[in-house]
């Protein structure tokens, strides 16, 4: 590969490192073309992006910013799955299409800028996105006013029982006298 396709290759990478705070390093040996295509279409299709990169160039380009611990990791066939937004989607999903068929296996990575070891991947993929825990938020901030509303319904829907009682009331008061005036 000549020099000057190297340098937009590092370019290129730069990019990708510096718009996505979160990347997961992928072992692929195991995964066949068909299934490369497949889990490409799927990442796509979740605003994900999966890149196989030469271990030299990546290093290059991620220069100081990669973490010590990291380095290690870019060794035989590497491939690098971004996220630029729900990075616990993206691990969600590489951990499902690796149960599907033991085909890849996530080497480690970096998450929201932090280093992620191989063996924390697994506790990764158990928390709950960031939709899931806004939608949680959203109902412990709604119960108070649940709350606060059926308090406040309450003497209302007291009062209509205590209306409907004296109607009933007034009524069967009024129905015995109806009696006596007919038979007078």
């Amino acid at each position: 590969m000549k020099k000057e396709a190297k340098q937009t290759i590092i370019k290129g990478l730069e990019g990708l490192f510096d718009a996505n705070a979160t990347y997961y390093l992928v072992d692929f040996k195991t995964l066949k073309v068909s299934q490369a295509v497949e889990l490409r279409k799927l990442l796509r299709k979740n605003s994900y992006s999966y890149k196989v990169i030469k271990n030299r160039l990546a290093l290059k380009a991620l220069g100081d910013k990669a973490p010590v611990a990291l380095r290690p990791f870019f060794q035989k066939p590497t491939a690098i799955a971004f996220a630029a937004r729900e990075p616990i989607g993206l691990a969600k999903i590489l951990k499902d299409f690796s149960n599907q068929g033991k085909v890849l296996a996530v080497k480690a990575g970096v998450l929201e800028g932090q280093y992620m070891a191989p063996e924390r991947f697994d506790e990764i993929c158990r928390l709950s996105s960031r939709d899931e825990l806004v939608g949680r938020l959203a109902v412990m901030m709604a119960q108070p006013l649940v709350q606060m509303l059926r308090v406040l319904q309450a003497p209302l829907g007291q009062v209509g029982l205590l209306l409907g009682e004296l109607k009933k009331k007034k009524d069967s008061e009024r129905t015995p006298q109806a009696v006596d005036q007919t038979q007078a």
